[in-house]
């Protein structure tokens, strides 16, 4: 057995959990690099993604897909009006609650942050050709869209990530 071999035979390299790891401290290192004068850097990135994507109309939706607490979502989207780079805006179909909208800053900022995203994406997925980058990005979408919904009780993204061994917090 090699020194990388674990117990049941499965090498470091072999890990899942670990290459998993890998990946995701990767990514998460090389996109804090060009997120970091965006509010609230990846984090802010994802939620604006998301805003603007436009199928998740309020706070709690956006707070509930992206695996963030409500009132942490409250604090990003304050911080993101006062950046001009969405407002919120009476909902035309229930005029009792408010829908968030990127605002022109907000889409032109946005897209120039996700050039540079993906190129990051593209140096972090460097290992594999342009053909295998997008099987994978097809893979890895597959495997996060049709998973079995998370138990309410369970972590959330963000929170599973942060506890995850070998992030900062995780450590």
């Amino acid at each position: 057995m090699s020194s990388e071999s674990t117990r049941d035979g499965v090498s470091a390299g072999e890990n899942f959990g670990w290459t998993l790891g890998v990946l995701i401290r990767n990514y998460q290192n090389a996109t804090a690099e060009v997120t970091g004068e965006f509010p609230h850097g990846p984090r802010g990135y994802q939620v604006m993604v998301a805003v603007i994507d436009g199928s998740l109309p309020n706070q709690l939706a956006l707070a509930t897909h992206l695996g963030i607490d409500r009132t942490v979502m409250t604090y990003l989207i304050d911080d993101f009006v006062k950046a001009g780079l969405v407002e919120r805006q009476l909902s035309p179909a229930d005029r009792r609650a408010r829908i968030i909208v990127a605002t022109r800053k907000g889409r032109i900022e946005l897209a120039d942050l996700e050039r540079r995203v993906r190129d990051v994406e593209a140096r972090v997925l460097g290992a594999l050709d342009p053909v295998e980058q997008e099987v994978f990005r097809g893979l890895l979408r597959r495997v996060a869209c049709d998973s079995p919904e998370v138990d309410p009780s369970d972590l959330g993204a963000c929170e599973a990530v942060e506890q995850m061994p070998g992030t900062a917090a995780g450590s």
